[in-house]
């Protein structure tokens, strides 16, 4: 099993830049394949990014290419998701999951181990 705990998050204005930290505690975290998402109110949960055990597989939604980038460091047990030019659209909760899975999900339903979420609110 692994905890999560997201941070990082904050308000920031349009076109700003902000780097979401997801510290993992618990087995070994190289094992584990990540995952961000984003819920905004009223909308699903959706996939933001992923990325396996060796950083080998790395995705993202086509809204957010070119602007975030994910990565972890196995070493500190973490994942980041580097966000800039950062737009109203991109304000939600966001959360970091944990699966044991080889491919990287996009569905909420592969993951097994969520955070609590941390709040991205980006003013226009």
């Amino acid at each position: 099993q692994v905890q999560l705990v997201e941070s990082g998050g904050g308000l920031v204005q349009a076109g700003g830049s902000l780097r979401l930290s997801c510290a993992a505690s618990g087995r070994a975290f190289s094992g584990y394949t990540m995952g961000w998402f984003r819920q905004a109110p009223g909308e699903e949960r959706e996939f933001v990014a992923g990325i396996n055990w060796n950083s080998g597989s790395l995705y993202s939604t086509d809204s957010v290419k070119g602007r975030f980038t994910i990565s972890r460091d196995n070493a500190k047990n973490t994942m980041y998701l580097q966000m800039n030019s950062l737009k109203p659209e991109d304000t939600a909760l966001y959360y970091c999951a944990a699966t044991r899975t080889w491919s990287v999900p996009r569905s909420p339903s592969g993951y097994d181990y969520w955070g609590q979420g941390t709040q991205v609110t980006v003013s226009s």
